[in-house]
């Protein structure tokens, strides 16, 4: 991959002036409190300088209380950073990527079983492993490759159970039934599923008050979208897989339920989130709450998390630009060019991603020479 950094300037992004920059600028400032006394976040690929941002973090804390419209968060970002794109053979005037969007579901649970609520999500499981914590001549060369969790054995590493055999058919006839793991009941697989894609949770519970849950490992397997094998099946049309329509397909065939769901070997266990801003989404991979419209999960590997994005997306024939900030990441989130933004939290942002897909363009914001760290 060529990682040459093109500069620009503010006037050759069209659409940048006509942003609300006061909204980026506070989803910056999440970022920058939890750096407080920090260097900066760890440089990724593509070369932003983590301890760079570090500096401008500081100065955005120093100056929050004077930047209280959106020119003068324009100001802020246009002194402390650089529009740059990383060098290719794309033009600036295509859309070579992909703008997706995810949400926080907000569903009913319940902290005991009980005939309403008789599907569980689960805490993660003490023998499940990241595989990049060991040596590597401690992984057996039959593990394979580009595993990240495995089961931890007295033997040594073998991939973990897969969503079939954790569920079973009820989950108290499944893999890591008896272990205590439940966390929350809810109403259907489906619901249980659809937590899963999303890595969180709002559940307002029926003993009373909020649960809100996030991710905290995974079964190690690939992730396989269900959407295309209903696709494959015939079931669904090729212009109409969405999550609204993948969900009310599960929810008319209740006896097929299991056997679609399970081609997805991928299963998600959860650890609970206090002490949240019930205004923000949930925490995100790169340790901040999530903001609506503002928080970009990208590829961690090339992108350093926290880092400003100015975003142009082609939607319908309509181009949209918002400036966004790299907090979080997803195993479908890879390439330079990827994004999956946060709508936010409920049924009407869960509408507005299960159908969003977008070509797009990330200019990627580099802070300037003067804020590199000495």
């Amino acid at each position: 991959m060529q990682t040459a950094l093109q500069a620009l300037s503010y006037i050759d992004l069209p659409g940048w002036a006509d942003d609300d920059h006061l909204a980026a600028f506070h989803c910056f400032l999440n970022s920058a409190d939890i750096f407080e006394g920090v260097d900066g976040p760890k440089t990724r690929a593509l070369g932003i300088d983590g301890p760079a941002l570090g500096c401008v973090f500081a100065k955005a804390r120093r100056q929050a209380a004077q930047i209280q419209d959106s020119a003068a968060a324009k100001a802020f970002f246009e002194t402390h950073f650089t529009p740059i794109m990383f060098a290719s053979d794309t033009p600036f005037a295509e859309y070579p990527g992909l703008l997706t969007a995810y949400f926080e579901p907000v569903v009913e649970g319940s902290l005991t079983r009980s005939e309403a609520f008789p599907i569980p999500l689960l805490r993660r499981p003490a023998d499940l492993v990241e595989t990049k914590t060991f040596a590597p001549e401690d992984i057996p060369e039959d593990l394979p490759e580009g595993l990240r969790f495995a089961k931890k054995t007295a033997q040594g590493l073998v991939p973990y159970f897969d969503r079939s055999e954790i569920e079973g058919r009820v989950f108290s006839d499944g893999a890591l039934a008896g272990q205590g793991l439940e966390m929350v009941w809810l109403a259907n697989h489906v619901d249980v599923f659809f937590i899963h894609i999303q890595g969180s949770a709002s559940i307002h519970l029926q003993q009373g008050g909020t649960l809100r849950v996030s991710y905290d490992g995974k079964s190690g397997h690939d992730y396989t979208a269900i959407g295309k094998v209903l696709k494959d099946m015939g079931e669904l049309a090729p212009g109409n897989i969405m999550m609204q329509t993948i969900k009310t397909w599960l929810l008319e065939n209740p006896d097929r339920q299991l056997e679609i769901l399970h081609q997805n070997r991928s299963f998600i266990f959860f650890q609970e989130e206090k002490n949240l801003q019930p205004d923000l989404g949930p925490r995100a991979t790169a340790g901040v709450q999530l903001t609506q419209g503002r928080s970009l999960a990208v590829d961690r590997v090339l992108h350093t998390f926290h880092t400003p994005i100015f975003v142009s997306y082609s939607r319908d024939g309509a181009i949209d630009n918002r400036l966004m900030i790299a907090q979080d990441t997803g195993s479908a989130i890879v390439g330079p060019h990827r994004g999956d933004y946060f709508a936010g939290s409920g049924s009407g942002a869960g509408e507005t991603a299960g159908g969003f897909a977008a070509s797009c363009r990330f200019v990627v914001l580099m802070p300037r020479a003067q804020d590199l760290p000495t």
